[in-house]
């Protein structure tokens, strides 16, 4: 029997079986074996997830990645080409993309890197098409645009999430708060820091096993279930931020525009006629969550028109200096700032200074 085929066979038993207390031992068995298969069926035996094949493998430039994913004919090729000005194949067909088509948008100093990915079909997930290879690029985003046909975006939108879960990715979600830790005897030691609603001692030591993990420390500081848990286990799992890009808003009426704007983490646009791009770069932005430090070279005014671009989980006066070359903290002795992260301005910090968004940096050198 082939991996799709156990995965369906699994998938099968679970639609079976009710969910309630007494099953709950049986469903975490499935879950985890289910999780297992995934795994198998896409990283096969003797090779990656595919994203090396030709076409698919882009070099990264720039502070962050974004990556197109939707169905064939959403207009993603036509986005692309209007937000970054590289030409992306158009035309009234489905397919017309087959390779990932990169391109670059400037946007308030930052240079971000775009990928026009093939679009993907159902079962993608299971191998279908060229699925595995297109989300495996999704999976090096810093942000993933899912594009849909605003005519039918929750059915699609469903699908697709559907798709990029089945590859280990997690759109706009935390990593759950599960301290995972094994050890070479003693069994298992569960400890609940919040209430479990969702799973108990039985379905948490069925997971476990199904793993074979017999002596293990686990601490559940959040209200978990029991797809969280395999998640921890699992340890490949990707979170990555998401935007809905609910293109073509052109066909509607100003009433069901109203009704698509009250859909979650979703832009409506027109690629076409770029209505609403404003709206859509400025979600980007809070979503990739950078800061930019302007630089001040002694005795002169800031520069303002190039600004340092940071990732907010690195944004000390160390990854500045680091960023603009790797040679600086040899010869670093402190830092002058102006801007928010300053109790007065300037102020003299150190390397380990957390940088705020528009912060003013000027080095000072060991003399």
């Amino acid at each position: 029997m082939s991996v799709v085929e156990k995965i369906r066979e699994v998938e099968a038993e679970m639609a079976r079986t009710q969910k309630n207390k007494a099953t709950a031992y049986h469903l975490g068995t499935l879950k985890a074996k289910l999780a297992k298969l995934r795994r198998e069926l896409l990283t096969p035996k003797g090779g990656g997830g595919g994203a090396a094949e030709v076409g698919f493998d882009v070099a990264k430039t720039g502070v962050a990645r974004i990556g197109f994913v939707g169905f064939p004919s959403v207009g993603k090729s036509t986005l692309m080409s209007k937000l970054t000005g590289t030409f992306s194949a158009v035309a009234e067909y489905e397919f017309t993309t087959l390779t990932t088509v990169p391109g670059v948008l400037h946007y308030k100093g930052a240079k971000i890197q775009m990928l026009d990915l093939p679009g993907i079909i159902e079962g993608a997930k299971d191998g279908r098409g060229r699925g595995r290879q297109v989300i495996a690029v999704a999976r090096t985003c810093s942000l993933i645009y899912i594009v849909l046909d605003v005519l039918k975006p929750l059915t699609h939108k469903r699908i697709i999430e559907r798709e990029l879960e089945g590859f280990g990715v997690r759109l706009n979600q935390k990593p759950p708060n599960i301290s995972l830790r094994k050890k070479d005897k003693g069994g298992i030691s569960i400890t609940a820091m919040s209430p479990l609603t969702h799973m108990d001692n039985d379905a948490i030591k069925a997971i476990l096993g199904e793993y074979k993990m017999h002596n293990v420390d686990l601490v559940f500081r959040c209200d978990a279930t029991a797809d969280d848990l395999i998640d921890v286990i699992e340890g490949n799992r990707i979170y990555v931020p998401c935007v809905y890009v609910l293109n073509k808003i052109d066909q509607l009426t100003i009433e069901e525009l109203d009704l698509i704007y009250k859909i979650p983490h979703a832009v409506p646009v027109s690629g076409h006629h770029e209505w609403n791009f404003d709206d859509l770069l400025e979600m980007s932005w809070k979503y990739l969550d950078l800061v930019r430090i302007y630089t001040k070279p002694k005795g002169q005014l800031p520069d303002y028109t190039a600004p340092v671009v940071l990732r907010s989980t690195r944004r000390t006066v160390e990854d500045f200096c680091n960023n603009i070359h790797k040679g600086i903290m040899n010869q670093f002795k402190c830092a002058l700032v102006w801007g928010a992260s300053c109790k007065h301005n300037p102020q003299r910090v150190g390397k380990d200074h957390v940088l705020e968004d528009e912060d003013v940096v000027q080095i000072i050198k060991k003399i």
